[in-house]
């Protein structure tokens, strides 16, 4: 990039092309640059035409576009920021060719947008792509250093026209197993078509109060996708073979680019063409190239003691197929337990209300009662108040994954007071709320 002043105006000039002046904008301007003593040079008029001759500014004045000028006062300043490429890579001006190589290969390592996930790792890998695919190149490289990255765009080289980093990174690993040097081969095409993993699938199972509490065994029957026999997952029809997508050309991404008053920007998506599998072929007559067809199952599954409703049990490998020999997706199975219509639960506990007559409350009594073990005798003291709360020991919910240790049973004693009484109890009440009155005056002393 090069910044001439015109008059009071300074103006980055991008490229080998300067921009396109109004005469009437240079006319008897002065450009003065540092250590030139007294010499000025005026700019020249042209009375035939409009504009400027569509040479360099500094072939015009015969000097170098490179040096900096000193700066007017109220003047202004219209500048671009270019990419450094050298610091890009982090190597001096005068690397050898070599050196260049050795470096981006260690970045392209480090920065691959399948290797390194961190955000940003894939414009890194591009500006790091962009640059040695300058440096590399002995004629871009010379444009360069001359011009800047000015240069290149004045010689046709902008920046949405540098190849597809992923191109430039497999030409320069090839033979290597994709990211070589102990990589796994990871790199470019062949990570773009990888196998993937199956989907989960969720399935909802009802079960009784009981079963819930003391865990039960069923059998149930789900739909899912899996491998398809015909082509063995591959989705290609038996007897043909993939051939490169032509979208894409094998990469599974395409990269599209957008010029806008800030700048270029990229984009990389999925290719649609082919799904990102980086390969077109000839779908499977039976899974319509999906590699992978619906079946039902039935799978006998062992629900342990203590679940409750929102629990949610894990079958591995038992749901959908992968792509292209991934690993099958896990099967879900989610609780939903019907209420009782006598007895509550309370996480580990089992809440219930025993009824007894105000006789039996004051007297005492023994009395059988419901729980999950079956009916069984509780005995009520003698004097119970209303509200009081009786415990059964171990009468409750088995611990999930712990089914010796169990909750407790809490029952609730609720007193009735009858509203209507025969003569006769009438009669008894009144004689024992007598004798409670004559006992008061006795107490008091």
């Amino acid at each position: 990039m090069a910044i001439l002043p015109c008059g009071t105006t300074w103006v980055a000039r991008w490229g080998l092309h300067p921009q396109l002046m109004p005469k009437h904008n240079m006319e008897n301007k002065i450009l003065t640059y540092p250590n030139c003593g007294s010499s000025k040079i005026r700019a020249l008029k042209s009375l035939s035409s409009t504009m400027f001759s569509q040479d360099p500014l500094h072939v015009q004045f015969n000097m170098r576009s490179s040096r900096t000028p000193c700066q007017k006062r109220g003047g202004r300043l219209i500048v671009r920021a270019d990419s450094d490429y050298y610091s890009v890579l982090g190597v001096s001006k005068n690397a050898s060719k070599s050196e260049i190589k050795s470096v981006y290969r260690k970045l392209a390592r480090n920065y691959h947008p399948d290797v390194n996930k961190e955000p940003g790792a894939e414009q890194k890998f591009k500006e790091i792509s962009n640059a040695y695919e300058v440096l590399s190149d002995d004629e871009k490289r010379a444009i360069y250093d001359k011009y800047g990255e000015a240069g290149l765009k004045g010689a046709g080289v902008g920046m949405g026209d540098f190849s597809n980093p992923f191109d430039l990174f497999e030409s320069l690993f090839e033979g290597m197993g994709g990211m070589g040097m102990g990589m796994g081969g990871m790199g470019g095409r062949s990570s773009r078509n990888r196998a993937t993993d199956g989907e989960d699938q969720v399935y909802n199972l009802v079960l009784s109060f009981k079963e819930a509490i003391f865990g039960v065994e069923k059998e149930i029957e789900i739909s899912r996708l899996e491998s398809c026999g015909t082509c063995n997952g591959s989705g290609a029809k038996p007897g043909t073979v993939p051939s490169k997508c032509s979208m894409c050309g094998g990469q599974g991404q395409v990269v599209s680019s957008a010029r806008t008053p800030l700048g270029v920007f990229q984009q990389v998506s999925t290719c649609s063409a082919c799904g990102g599998a980086g390969e077109t072929s000839t779908p499977c007559n039976a899974c319509g190239g999906d590699g992978r067809v619906r079946k039902s199952k039935r799978i006998s599954l062992k629900v342990p003691a203590g679940v409750d409703s929102g629990s949610r049990l894990r079958v591995r490998s038992e749901g959908n197929a992968g792509r292209r020999g991934g690993a099958p997706g896990d099967l879900f199975v989610a609780i939903d337990v019907l209420p009782d219509p006598v007895l509550k639960r309370d996480d580990t506990n089992i809440l219930y209300t025993c009824k007894v007559s105000y006789i039996d409350a004051i007297l005492g009594t023994t009395m059988k009662v419901p729980t999950v073990d079956g009916m069984v005798d509780l005995k009520i003291p003698a004097g119970t108040q209303p509200g009081t709360t009786l415990v059964m020991a171990k009468k409750g919910v088995p611990l999930l994954n712990k089914p010796s240790m169990r909750g407790d049973q809490l029952v609730r004693v609720q007193v009735e007071i009858p509203k209507r009484l025969s003569d006769e109890e009438r009669k008894l009440i009144e004689e024992l709320a007598n004798l409670n009155k004559a006992k008061a005056p006795n107490s008091r002393r």
